[in-house]
């Protein structure tokens, strides 16, 4: 079966006992989906992947259309099965692709191999439903799924929207850059990107991977072209190494409870790695089956600190780019084609089709062809544009963790309301749960919230039927 052949909405039919809606049909969405079917052999199920597009697997991570914006995660870590470590190897290989277990798959092949998975297990239980869901509305005996063209009923949901699109920029004395034409947005957009002049200068306001990868569209389509990147600390992402086989036990004193302690342990293993010729890099992954529980242990001021002061320090280790792409930025900063600033957008002259941008105080300014917004998701859901999330959180049905890095939850992904209750039948998977676990925005993390999720779903709906 290919992913074409995955079901569609059909016209509304009598009431199934069993119906779930899983909103987004991004990654989170598809394995949540994938793992439904496979846990239940109830005939009454039926799952409705609410997705706007119409178009499963992509989502903001995976719908790039360029082949040169790799994942930066090797392909031997990156099966959508924790207990299938091979799957995407073995999927690669049938295919046609790399099936190199060291390296890097295009972003754009892994939304492939996750439709293609799900067609792998779609039946006549599974809906893919296009257009955008404005409201979840619980009704004492589950819930209504309003969208933009009809209202259904299911009996659980589950959250599955993603990453929130960047908080619109604005200048350090707060003014919001305007809709202008040098003014992009939405990264995303590479047609815009695309159709910048052949010699563009461009300012890109972020220096993570969508940064990076806006960077190489920009740069490797206009060879004349010239990209500032620029971030609050100037800090990229650190490359993956070739060939990394070294595994090292990262340990944690189980009496680190601040952040400030934590850093210092991890300091200690690293010097400690060192001394036996073991890079930091194994350090940072060997803590990664601890790095949830670590942050469940620190109290909410901690946790605070921890974002305030060793955050950005954390990510650039943890979230790392493959070693092609480290050595594309390399070139370019060689050809004095890319600038890396740590700075900000201090003050911007709108000149009608350019701009003037100044980057920090007393820096000349500089006329550029445009602004683009890489600096990461939103996070806070009460500022969300999303029409879903704003009513959910006028209604009180979800409301943001402590620290608004996502929907308050408990462990297990069950959504917890603003009276600080769980949402019977209401689940979230994906990165709105950071806030609760931190770790939260990996493959190898969202696919175990997926089956967590789905069993507790399954057997919720089980013991539904046989209460009815």
């Amino acid at each position: 079966m290919t992913a074409t052949s995955i079901p569609t909405a059909t016209p509304t039919s009598p009431r199934t006992r069993t119906r779930v809606a899983v909103i987004g049909g991004g990654a989170s969405g598809v394995l949540t989906a994938i793992n439904l079917l496979v846990r239940s052999d109830d005939p009454g199920l039926e799952v409705v992947i609410h997705e706007a597009s119409g178009i499963v697997g992509r989502g903001v991570a995976y719908g790039t259309n360029d082949r040169r914006h790799l994942l930066n995660v090797r392909a031997r870590h990156m099966s959508a099965f924790p207990d299938a470590p091979s799957d995407l190897l073995d999927w690669a290989l049938r295919t046609g692709r790399s099936s190199d277990p060291q390296g890097f798959l295009p972003r754009a092949d892994y939304a492939i191999y996750l439709q293609d998975r799900l067609a792998d297990v779609a039946d006549d239980r599974l809906r893919i439903r296009a257009g955008r869901v404005l409201d979840v509305v619980p009704t004492g005996a589950g819930f209504e799924v309003v969208t933009e063209r009809s209202a259904a009923h299911a009996d659980a949901v589950v959250l599955c929207h993603g990453n929130q699109p960047p908080r619109p920029l604005a200048t350090a004395g707060g003014a919001a850059l305007p809709d202008a034409p040098w003014h992009v947005a939405n990264p995303w957009e590479l047609a815009r990107l695309r159709a910048l002049p052949a010699d563009a200068r461009v300012v890109v306001v972020g220096t993570g991977l969508t940064g990076i990868d806006t960077t190489i569209t920009l740069l490797e389509d206009g060879p004349a072209r010239h990209v500032t990147l620029v971030s609050r600390n100037g800090l990229l992402p650190k490359p993956h190494v070739g060939q990394a086989h070294t595994a090292w036990v990262t340990k944690v004193p189980d009496d680190a409870v601040t952040a400030d302690g934590i850093a210092a342990a991890l300091a200690d293993e690293c010097r400690a790695a060192a001394e036996r010729g073991v890079g930091w890099r194994a350090v940072v992954d060997g803590l990664r089956p601890l790095t949830q529980e670590l942050w469940r242990r620190l109290p909410v001021a901690e946790r605070r600190r921890f974002l305030d002061v060793h955050a950005r320090d954390w990510e650039v280790r943890r979230h790392r780019m493959a070693p092609e792409v480290a050595l594309r930025l390399q070139s370019y900063r060689y050809d004095d084609r890319l600038a890396v600033h740590a700075g900000s957008l201090h003050a911007v002259e709108d000149l009608g089709e350019r701009c003037r941008v100044t980057t920090a105080p007393g820096h000349a300014p500089v006329d550029v062809d445009a602004v683009v917004n890489c600096t990461g998701p939103l996070p806070d859901v009460r500022h969300s544009s999303d029409p879903l999330l704003r009513a959910l959180v006028a209604r009180g049905t979800v409301t943001p963790d402590p620290l608004a890095l996502g929907i308050d939850a408990t462990v297990d992904g069950a959504v917890l309301g603003a009276d600080g209750r769980v949402v019977d039948g209401l689940f979230v998977v994906g990165p709105p749960r950071k806030g609760t676990l931190w770790e939260s925005t990996a493959i190898p993390e969202i696919r175990g919230q997926a089956a967590q999720v789905a069993t507790a779903v399954v057997q919720r709906t089980s013991r539904s039927i046989v209460a009815n």
